[in-house]
This record gives C-alpha cells, sequence and structure tokens, in this order.
C-alpha cells in the first residue's frame, strides 16, 4: 500500500505533466480499409473512433480530477482515482502501440530481431504458437504481448488482462500486441477468437516491430 505521502506526490507529479498538454487521438497510419481482409473497416472505425476515443476522452476528463485533487491535497480522493486512471491511460497507450504494429504489408522481421526470436524460442512458428495460444487464453478481455526485458534483452511472452500496459505491470517493454477485446474482432469473427488472432499475423508490421527492437 502507498503512504499517503507518495500518493500526493505521485499525484503533483501526474498534475505538472497533464496541465501542459491534453491527450489526444493519434490518427491511423493507414485508411480503415487498410486492413481487410484480415480486420474490416467497420471493426477499424468503430475501434480508433470509438473506443481508442474514449479512452483519451476519460483520461482527460480524469487528469482534471487528479489536478482538483491534487490542488486540495485530497489524498482519499487520489487514491479512488488510480484503478479508472490506469484502465483509461492503458488503453490508450495499448492502442496507441496496435495501430503501428499492424501494416497491409508488414515486411520481414531485421536480421537482429529473427536471430532473437530463433535464440528465445527456436523459430518463427513457434514463437507464433505460443503467443497465439496465450492470447486464445485470456480470461474475458485483455491482450497478449510479445515483449523484450531491457535488462536481459530477452524477448517474452506475456499476456495482460482488461487494459494493463505490459511495461508497467511486468517490466517488459512491447513490441506486438494482440488485442482480444471482443470490440476488436466480433463484428467479424463473432466468438472464435483462434481464427482472429491466427488472422492477425497477416498484418503483423515487421518493419515497426523489429524498429521497436532495436530501439530497446
Amino acid at each position: 500500500m502507498l503512504s499517503s505521502a507518495r500518493v500526493l506526490k505521485a499525484g503533483q507529479r501526474l498534475l505538472s505533466v497533464t496541465r501542459l498538454d491534453k491527450h489526444t487521438l493519434p490518427d491511423l497510419p493507414y485508411d480503415f480499409n487498410a486492413l481487410e481482409p484480415v480486420i474490416s473497416s467497420e471493426i477499424m472505425q468503430l475501434h480508433h473512433q470509438k473506443h481508442h476515443n474514449a479512452y483519451v476522452t476519460n483520461l482527460n476528463i480524469l487528469d482534471e480530477k487528479i489536478h482538483e485533487a491534487a490542488t486540495k491535497k485530497d489524498i482519499s480522493a487520489l487514491i479512488s482515482l488510480q484503478p479508472a486512471y490506469k484502465f483509461n491511460a492503458g488503453g490508450h497507450l495499448n492502442h496507441s502501440i496496435l495501430w503501428k504494429v499492424m501494416a497491409k504489408d508488414g515486411g520481414e522481421p531485421s536480421q537482429g530481431l529473427a536471430a532473437a526470436i530463433k535464440r528465445d524460442f527456436g523459430s518463427m512458428s513457434k514463437m507464433q504458437e505460443k503467443l497465439s495460444a496465450a492470447t486464445i487464453s485470456v480470461q474475458g478481455s485483455g491482450w497478449g504481448w510479445l515483449g523484450i526485458c531491457p535488462e536481459s534483452k530477452k524477448l517474452r511472452i506475456a499476456t495482460c488482462a482488461n487494459q494493463d500496459p505490459l511495461q508497467a505491470t511486468t517490466g517488459l517493454i512491447p513490441l506486438f500486441g494482440i488485442d482480444v477485446w471482443e470490440h476488436a474482432y466480433y463484428l467479424q469473427y463473432k466468438n472464435v477468437r483462434p481464427d482472429y488472432v491466427k488472422a492477425v499475423w497477416k498484418v503483423a508490421n515487421w518493419v515497426e516491430i523489429s524498429q521497436r527492437f532495436s530501439s530497446v
């Protein structure tokens, strides 16, 4: 449990950042129909314009509430706002990564990333099988991730519930994510999550994923 002083300091630090700029919905790096037939235009539009936008809107509202609570030194209010902040900030962060790590023609993994995948999983297909299985097995809503440990530089598979962000909850830096909230696939794949997860690999943006890997 965080002490009251630490909670207040955290709120004040957040206040100093959030007063500078509002969070904004990032533009998609492609048209809504760019990932068809893997992901339909309708899903992409709703996912980006409605769901991601809602996280951004709620995050800005929460910033104002945190601002007010920090100004008043209201420790109880700051604590009560933490779950909603984690959820909406995580949703904004996760989706901002998601749009970039998908593309119609994502190329191939860089030599360095390909070597790391072979080292840590045995082969590309084994990595995909492991991440797919973990992602499909997420209970309820959440995410499957290929991440990298910043200390060991080892690649790891991890899952996160709801909108929990990978790095903040596991320490792994996200390279590629698969969103298994139903709004990400249900209009097209219905309740057959495995078909959706299998298809997502066709739009993996290996150029972006490789750049994220090389930047660690």
